[in-house]
């Protein structure tokens, strides 16, 4: 995968960022770019938390980093520190609440670069305690934390066909909750774990169906449960006890980003291979979510 590994330098430098502790003989190498180019990467949600450990260490492996968020002063704040710790970045706001923000996104990054190596799935909210609606309509942590997404990797599809090897990579959880068909915006029975176990599973059966309809591309696709109660803002906000650290879910993450010879379509918990909710391992079920997201995304 000779466009998504870089020099055993920058893997030294990466490794010690990620402060893993794999040795020279390990599967792990970072993100490789062309000659003459900057491997290019997409992180959603990247101003806070996860996504911006994972957004700095791109950066410092030598990526080009996009920088995406709601809040335009800490998304700069993020990219300028990504430039002085000698790397490259550039921040794009988008509020996932309203699909014309994805799309403007989309739009941006389309419109700026010719190709691109690695798509981090990461914005996320937790289910609110009363049900809310998004500005589309649609039941506001599904929206956010999968629907959004569902059409931001259709939107860039072009960009991950010109940069391919590609990568794409949905941050899901061990939270998952079999999506009700017959009422998936959960008009009946709201309760907050259920809408963001529904979001989270929706998101690793997006990753099974898109690896199915991506097989030969030469891009590949994975989810994964990063670490348990982080603590994120999120978290924090939720009044949860944090269990493990920002660093840890990045150090899962990056393995994903950077180790070779994965399935694609692939759950994993932590740092290992894992079986989702059995909804996801259902045919059946992968082609009615995919036939709902492109019904509700349609514009």
């Amino acid at each position: 995968m000779s466009r998504l590994h870089l020099t055993a330098l920058a893997l030294a430098a990466t490794m010690a960022v990620c402060a893993l502790t794999a040795t020279a003989e390990s599967a792990f190498a970072t993100p490789v770019a062309p000659e003459g180019r900057a491997l290019t990467a997409l992180v959603t949600g990247s101003t806070s938390g996860l996504g911006r450990e994972v957004a700095l260490r791109l950066g410092e492996a030598g990526a080009h980093v996009i920088v995406h968020g709601r809040d335009q002063v800490r998304g700069e704040e993020v990219a300028r520190e990504i430039e002085q710790r000698g790397g490259s970045a550039r921040f794009i706001r988008a509020d996932f609440i309203d699909l014309d923000n994805v799309r403007e996104l989309a739009a941006t990054v389309l419109q700026h670069y010719e190709q691109l190596d690695l798509l981090v799935n990461n914005a996320g909210i937790g289910g609110p305690p009363e049900r809310r609606e998004s500005g589309d309509g649609y039941e506001l942590t599904f929206q956010v934390n999968y629907l959004s997404h569902f059409l931001l990797t259709e939107k860039l599809m072009p960009l991950l066909r010109a940069g391919a090897p590609a990568r794409i990579i949905n941050v899901a959880s061990g939270a998952q909750h079999p999506i009700d068909f017959d009422d998936p915006q959960i008009e009946q029975d709201y309760e907050s774990w259920r809408a963001y176990g529904q979001s989270k599973l929706a998101q690793i059966t997006f990753t099974k169906a898109l690896a199915e309809r991506l097989e030969g591309s030469n891009i590949t696709t994975y989810s994964l449960h990063p670490e348990t109660f982080m603590p994120t803002r999120m978290v924090l906000q939720a009044g949860i006890e944090p269990q493990s650290t920002i660093e840890e879910g990045a150090d899962n993450l990056m393995r994903l980003i950077t180790e070779r010879d994965l399935e694609s379509g692939a759950y994993f918990n932590r740092s290992q291979r894992a079986e989702p909710n059995e909804q996801a391992l259902d045919r059946e079920a992968r082609e009615r979510l995919w036939a709902l997201s492109e019904e509700l995304t349609r514009q």
